[in-house]
């Protein structure tokens, strides 16, 4: 087959194209995902629920339908998921083992999306326990390790997802964010993914197991992949409102406001007040702003119109906080009442549009995804008895929220890039942050920076 010895390495394009030429199979693309996922995967954990004989019969419907002619996006592509999205027939633990045994009898949106394009679902990829980590661990699977370093985290809690693209095993993910969950693992080992604009992916059929009640606020569905082309070719399958919304409403995301860098507005933040952030990082986006900088942009460091990014994170912490705690008693034993979480979305809202402003003035701005390159595996327990060593000062790990924050809390879009390694070849990205519902802008830059600096994914 054509891409027997590529295949760890090809673009969803690639593939797409080479199985509607008849030049490889779905089958045979299916065997060799499979093959590498055996070969590999007993030593990082990342494909932790396996369906790999249903996947085999819908690479022969695939096949078939290329055979009639068909076409779909995604047609023949084998890829795994997350294992917080239902899957029907598959378990959905979140990592925890009370709900190990839990069966969905229905695909969520999204993944019944991706089937309806064409893609072969191989399985379901680990996650951090309750999605609650920068790592991914749970008592469910156990732990998932970085292909590029095994002793250290895949980043969390999409971790099992970008760590399964690293590794070759598959060309395209589905994840979740809400405190950089997609942009994190994909920083850590060196892929791309994009968290969308709040609302812009149906989030039905990723929630806590067992509920299927309200959207839970901040939190997003998105594509992770080898390109940014293939962020946009997922998107476009992924995006659109629910069935019961689609009944009015439609589509129609505005095209970017820029198609190379020349004359694009960027403001780049290399350290935040809540969060130190590693040298290594610092100097990535210096070299990085020199290079948008030669090709006609109009970079800045700083501007009037950014909110106060102190008082954005506090925020930040007690809305999210609220949301996975479910409202439950604070460890002082208070809880926040009605108003309180009212006046939090007041709060919100008047974010969302100082940042509105902002975007009239700019056109992306540009952020690390997380203080630092991927670190060494951390014991579980409570966030406030971890920390990080940073240039060889202890941090607390909870500090870290900050950089993922800047974009989670406004609903803003933010797409992840790879820029390059630190000295100890670990990937170092950057977060491209967008106009809300814009998401076309931030990919549009990241395909500019990924041309300008051809980093080749992990």
């Amino acid at each position: 087959m054509t891409f027997a010895g590529d295949f760890a390495r090809a673009t969803v394009r690639e593939l797409v194209q080479a199985l509607a030429r008849r030049e490889v199979g779905a089958l045979e693309l299916c065997d060799a995902a499979i093959a590498r996922i055996e070969r590999l995967d007993p030593e990082i954990n990342a494909v932790v629920v396996r369906d790999f004989e249903r996947a085999r019969r819908a690479a022969r419907e695939a096949d078939a339908a290329l055979a009639r002619g068909e076409q779909g996006a995604l047609l023949g592509v084998p890829m795994t998921v997350k294992e917080s999205f239902d899957v029907a027939g598959l378990p959905t633990s979140w990592g925890l083992s009370e709900h190990r045994d839990f069966r969905p009898v229905r695909d969520a949106v999204s993944v019944g999306r991706l089937k309806r394009a064409g893609a072969v679902i191989l399985g379901k990829t680990n996650v951090a326990r309750a999605l609650a980590d920068w790592q991914s661990d749970n008592p469910v699977y156990g732990r998932t390790r970085n292909p590029l370093d095994k002793t250290r985290s895949p980043g969390g809690s999409s971790g099992g997802s970008a760590a399964a693209l690293a590794a070759g095993m598959v060309p395209l993910e589905l994840g979740s964010d809400i405190a950089g969950s997609i942009r994190v693992p994909a920083h850590f080992c060196g892929v791309f993914g994009h968290k969308p604009s709040y609302g812009l992916v149906p989030p039905r059929g990723h929630s806590y197991p067992g509920t299927d009640g309200a959207a839970p606020p901040l939190a997003v569905v998105g594509p992770l992949a080898r390109n940014v082309d293939d962020l946009e070719r997922a998107l476009a399958v992924l995006a659109g409102p629910d069935d019961d919304l689609a009944i009015a409403y439609r589509l129609a995301l505005p095209p970017p406001r820029r198609t190379g860098l020349r004359d694009l507005r960027v403001l780049v933040l290399d350290r935040h007040p809540c969060v130190r952030t590693a040298h290594s990082l610092e100097e990535a986006l210096a070299g990085l702003a020199t290079d948008l900088r030669d090709a006609g942009a109009q970079v800045s460091h700083e501007s009037a119109l950014l909110p106060d990014l102190t008082a954005a994170n506090r925020l930040y912490l007690k809305t999210f906080l609220t949301i996975v705690s479910g409202g439950a008693p604070r460890a002082d034993g208070t809880q926040l009442s009605a108003g309180d979480w009212l006046n939090l979305e007041h709060a919100r809202v008047a974010l969302a549009r100082a940042w509105a402003r902002l975007f009239e003035q700019l056109d992306v701005v540009i952020t690390p995804p997380f203080g630092t390159s991927a670190f060494p595996h951390l014991a579980s327990g409570p966030d406030a008895e971890r920390s990080l060593t940073i240039d060889g000062v202890s941090c607390p790990y909870s500090d870290q929220f900050a950089w993922p924050g800047v974009a989670t809390l406004p609903g803003l879009p933010a797409t992840q890039v790879p820029i390059g390694r630190d000295r100890d070849g670990l990937p170092l990205g950057v977060q491209i942050i967008g106009p809300y519902l814009e998401d076309r802008t931030p990919l549009a830059v990241a395909a500019a920076i990924e041309a300008l600096r051809p980093v080749v994914a992990a």
